[in-house]
């Protein structure tokens, strides 16, 4: 048996063995969605990234900086700039209001927020989160086909079902418990990986300097870092890139963590090794494409060459400058950048299914036996409709992963910041933050002319931000039931 089949096995029964060991903290609703609400400060933090951070941070950014260059960076500030404000403005507030609130969803923060007894706020963003989640966990799966695909030679339908089946299991059988410590190792692999990949070929380049002769060699404008040609399309590309970190406060299975922390101490704590992790790893991810395109050249990608898929340039590193077992460690990074995405992704879809509609609109006094059962039930279900999905599609992971992205973060970001921090938001309000950001990123995204000009997250949570202020001030709440415990 190859080392790297061994790392896989080994890997694969770790995860299930905690999946199983989780099951038995399983006793309630509150324990599989939100694990008691008692997170550390390590195991929220790491849970948090690694979840936020999919197989797009492995494998699709990597693909992204090989094919653009230093302009790629962009994406990097945007992302940790977003982490930080996540963390620093939304974190401790959003636990204290749900706590106080017995909130186990963001629908159920809403709903008892503004005092929404006509339910509207909660169908509706119940019915965002599992549209936009649907498109997320297939772009998790086909990750895990490709990675896959290359490494074990599996065709990728194949190496889509192997993740698929082992993310489920473990999801269904555990929950959050589950979810969450599976993350912590996730999250310590993927960073040892985007930190000692790039390390190991800029010594085989010459360091930095020998890295930027290779670029500037290539005859490209991989040193540029503008993206694109010059006035406005350069703009927008910076634009675009920085706006990717305005979607981290609008993440359902984001702010869970956030909502399962301990306590305030455990948030203060949880904030720097956050950012300290987003930091190493975004650096990371395009230095992984950098050298990788100094050191193969932008001739290396196309039909019939070294690398067919850009998508698969950080696996071909581990394999081609590793030794291998530490490539094995860094390719089940990948495997782990899916998964720590895809479980979380399955298990905010269950909330909505069983929290959200079953127990608040069908059946109020459904025990907790049936509760878990709806919610293990509802992950399954929303992992095979997700499976097909990537089995029929033709995206990149990349493309796939921004689009959910930007629906979401522009569909609940305003409305929750605003709610959190104003006292006059209203239901109105977020309700039309949630619709019209879903709308406009919808629009945009389908429109090529549009989504030419801008990565449609921006418009969508401008639009959305400016639609939660307007209806606040147009039809304020008669109760401001969640806005009365803190000075906003």
């Amino acid at each position: 048996m190859s080392p790297l089949i061994a790392g896989f096995i080994v890997y694969f029964a770790v995860t299930i063995t905690v999946g199983v060991l989780a099951m038995r903290l399983n006793r309630s609703q509150d324990s599989y969605l939100l694990a008691d609400r008692k997170l550390g400060a390590w195991v929220s933090a790491f849970s948090e990234r690694a979840s936020g951070e999919s197989a797009w941070l492995l494998i699709g950014l990597p693909g992204l900086a090989f094919v653009s260059g230093m302009s790629a960076f962009w994406v990097a500030v945007g992302c940790v700039s977003g982490i930080a404000f996540s963390w620093f403005a939304v974190a401790s507030r959003l636990r204290s209001e749900t706590v106080r609130l017995d909130a186990l969803t963001l629908a159920d923060y809403f709903e008892a927020r503004h005092g929404d007894a006509g339910r509207t706020v909660r169908l509706v963003a119940t019915s965002i989160i599992l549209f936009f989640f649907t498109f997320y966990v297939a772009a998790q799966f086909l990750a895990a086909g490709k990675v896959l695909n290359f490494y074990l030679g599996v065709t990728t339908l194949q190496g889509m079902l192997i993740g698929a089946v082992l993310v489920l299991f473990y999801t269904m059988a555990g929950g959050l418990y589950a979810v969450a410590w599976t993350d912590l190792v996730q999250g310590v692999i993927m960073l040892f990986t985007l930190a000692m990949l790039p390390l190991a070929v800029l010594g085989e380049l010459g360091g930095v300097s020998g890295l930027t002769e290779k670029l500037a060699a290539t005859g490209g404008d991989f040193l540029r870092l503008a993206p694109g040609d010059t006035g406005w399309l350069a703009i927008s590309g910076v634009l675009g890139s920085l706006g990717i970190g305005l979607g981290y406060m609008g993440q359902p299975h984001l702010v869970l963590r956030f909502m399962a922390t301990s306590g305030e101490g455990e948030i203060r704590k949880g904030r720097i090794i956050a950012v300290a992790w987003a930091v190493i790893a975004f650096v990371g991810a395009v230095m992984v494409g950098l050298t990788g395109l100094a050191y193969f050249g932008p001739e290396a990608l196309g039909e019939g060459q070294l690398i067919v898929d850009q998508e698969q340039l950080m696996p071909m590193m581990a394999r081609t400058f590793m030794p291998e077992w530490l490539a094995v460690i860094m390719i089940c990074g990948a495997i782990a950048a899916m998964m720590s995405t895809a479980d979380s992704q399955l298990l905010a879809s269950a909330s909505a299914v069983s929290e959200d509609i079953y127990r608040r609109l069908i059946s109020p006094d459904a025990d907790q036996k049936r509760l878990l059962l709806i919610s293990r039930l509802a992950t399954l279900a929303v992992g095979c409709v997700a499976f097909l999905l990537a089995w029929r599609a033709d995206a990149l992971v990349y493309s796939l992963v921004l689009y959910a992205w930007a629906g979401l973060g522009a569909a609940f970001g305003p409305p929750l910041l605003l709610s959190l921090w104003w006292r006059r938001t209203s239901r109105a309000g977020v309700l039309a933050g949630l619709l019209t950001g879903t709308v406009v990123v919808l629009t945009w995204y389908n429109v090529p002319a549009l989504k030419a000009q801008l990565y449609e997250m921006v418009p969508g949570f401008i639009l959305s931000l400016v639609a939660t202020i307007a209806f606040s001030l147009l039809r304020p709440d008669r109760t401001t039931r969640g806005a009365d415990t803190h000075e906003r």
